[in-house]
């Protein structure tokens, strides 16, 4: 099962609004086999925003830090096509076109999940479901996720 991360993984694993959701992010992020996350490339610009807007790091920091999640996952480009479903999207479902932008990807990349905790938790579309890793209850397809990750030699 491929899966996305959101914007807001990437934020918690590096500190931002640090506590207990920075430690499930990290455990995530150590946890997913590199070869089965995959980053749409509107993550990395939006956690450039959060880590010098929010977070208060230098434009040279919040670079290294997108270099670094470039370096340890596929990044899905955002195509003519997944703009346009994207603006389909967010005029259906009333989303916001930056997080249409992420679920579009996702779903032309044929990702299966898409970590966030900004959309609602089980909302499906495109053959991908949304899922909050941060959620008191884990939605069942990224405990499934989970599981075979543990039972894997």
């Amino acid at each position: 099962m491929r899966l996305a991360l959101d914007t807001n993984v990437l934020a918690y694993a590096e500190g931002v609004n640090a506590g207990e959701r920075r430690e499930i992010a990290l455990d995530l992020v150590r946890r997913l086999p590199q070869a089965i996350v995959a980053l749409p490339v509107q993550v990395l610009g939006e956690l450039f925003n959060v880590l010098v807007r929010k977070a208060g790091w230098s434009r040279g920091d919040a670079r290294d830090a997108l270099l670094t999640w470039r370096d340890s996952y596929p990044v899905i480009e955002t195509s003519p096509k997944v703009t346009l479903t994207a603006a389909d999207l967010a005029t259906h479902y009333r989303l916001g076109i930056w997080d249409a932008l992420i679920l579009s990807a996702a779903s032309e990349a044929g990702c299966r999940l898409l970590l966030s905790e900004d959309m609602q938790d089980g909302f499906t579309w495109g053959g991908v479901t949304v899922a909050n890793p941060f959620a008191a209850s884990r939605h069942p397809l990224l405990e499934d996720a989970l599981a075979r990750v543990k039972c894997s030699p």
